[in-house]
């Protein structure tokens, strides 16, 4: 990447390393003794009808078209922008476009999707295409020329997600504009072939970005309801509401994974390996890159069907019912790992985006912008990096407990999570082991 993903180390902790990695794993087990004792039956996962909804002001201008175009046409304003960098700028250091591909887009979505909920499917610039394309032709945007299979589920947004995570952080001249407008013209070209066949529901299960952007904004505080009121909520039954589909367990372990991985081809161990090895470095880290989902995935495997045997599930339904539980442990180590690169380079893109011709002009008025620390100090970043990671981990051993209630026959549940709480431990050391690796 631009700029090195995280300013702390294991040095900069209050406390050793190995008491950090002790506490964490108790930070798991006595959040597993807590919930088995005190949360006795499935509280997440519905509407909460006497949840405070948002003021009727705000109902009405949300559920208005003209607020819904707001979205669309910043969208394309947005992507507009952008190109001009991509196609016209030129191919250099200062040229904004792989800042704002790899750090504005793809890490501020996390926040953006966190605050305000599933933002791409309101901002994505080929749906909105999409529907503009449609009405001119007088077409229902919802229609393709087939029904969308249903046994597709999220399968089509995995292979996209793990192109992208490729492209991010393995393929070769990753930050030059012919290799970043390589990969969205056949993102784009994809994409909207996809939702021509089968109408705008692809958006929903093939686009990588909204698919993304959808997992993550579960957690959001508020959210439209079933009565299409919007509402503050808890946001894990945002999470818990997510059911089962055909490619979801991949997709977020892939989300995991990938994150991992980049951990890894940081540390310096693997860094040596690659540089001694005789394999061009694309084969390497190609390689690498899928050992580590693999071994993510086998990791979920093992222990969820271990769960679903201890607790006397159903055959064949624990691994996609727990699925949602890893998506605040991805999310923490999303932060936990980008939080310095999205501030650092983040303000250095906004400046640079000002001059995406690289003629001296200022047309966003932040060509002057200095890069400020914004608080990121060695010390703080390594302890919130412990923290967040902690944190996406108890409440993914939250969402693992109260989804077991309803999966494991009562006499059984408690026997259930243990494969799980193993599997959160171990998730748990290995992050912070490559995190904090260097």
């Amino acid at each position: 990447m631009l700029l090195a993903h995280g300013v702390g180390g294991r040095q900069d902790l209050p406390i050793p390393f190995s008491a950090v990695l002790i506490g964490a794993a108790l930070a798991l087990l006595v959040s597993f003794v807590a919930l088995g004792a005190l949360w006795k039956e499935p509280r997440l996962g519905g509407d909460s009808p006497g949840a405070r909804s948002l003021p009727a002001a705000v109902q009405t201008a949300m559920s208005a078209p003209a607020w819904r175009w707001v979205w669309r046409i910043a969208g394309l304003v947005a992507a507009a922008y952008f190109c001009i960098g991509l196609i016209f700028g030129p191919d250099q250091a200062d040229n904004p476009t792989a800042g704002a591909f790899y750090v504005l887009f793809w890490v501020g979505l996390v926040p953006l999707s966190l605050l305000f909920g599933p933002v791409w499917r309101r901002l994505n610039p080929l749906r909105t295409l999409h529907l503009l394309a449609c009405r001119g032709l007088g077409r229902d945007p919802e229609l393709g020329l087939r029904p969308l299979p249903p046994g597709v589920g999220y399968w089509p947004a995995c292979a996209g997600l793990f192109a992208f995570v490729w492209l991010e952080l393995v393929a070769p001249e990753r930050a030059t504009l012919p290799v970043i407008g390589a990969w969205l013209a056949a993102y784009a070209v994809l994409t909207l072939a996809g939702a021509v066949v089968f109408g705008s529901r692809w958006f929903d299960h093939g686009d990588p970005f909204e698919v993304y952007s959808g997992l993550v904004g579960r957690l959001a505080p508020a959210a439209r309801r079933g009565d299409g009121v919007v509402a503050w909520r808890n946001s894990l039954d945002g999470m818990a509401g997510l059911r089962p589909a055909p490619g979801q367990t991949t997709l977020v372990v892939v989300l995991l994974g990938s994150t991992m991985y980049d951990s890894l081809s940081n540390a310096p161990v693997w860094v040596r390996f690659v540089q001694e090895s005789a394999v061009p470095a694309p084969v390497t880290g190609t390689a690498g890159l899928v050992i580590v989902i693999a071994l993510v995935l086998a990791a979920y495997r093992t222990a969820t069907a271990l769960a679903g045997r201890w607790g006397a599930a159903r055959p064949g339904t624990t691994a996609g019912e727990i699925a949602h539980s890893i998506v605040p442990i991805a999310v923490g180590y999303i932060v936990a790992h980008y939080y310095t690169l999205f501030l650092l380079e983040g303000q250095r893109t906004i400046a640079l985006l000002s001059d995406p011709l690289d003629t001296g002009a200022d047309w966003l008025g932040t060509a002057g912008w200095t890069i400020q620390a914004l608080g990121t100090t060695p010390a703080g970043v390594a302890t919130l990096q412990v923290t967040v990671i902690v944190i996406g981990h108890v409440l993914g051993t939250v969402l693992a407990h109260d989804r077991a209630l309803a999966l494991f026959p009562r006499r059984t549940a408690v026997l259930g999570q243990i494969p799980l709480l193993v599997l959160m431990v171990v998730y748990t050391v290995v992050g912070l082991l490559l995190l904090f690796a260097a």
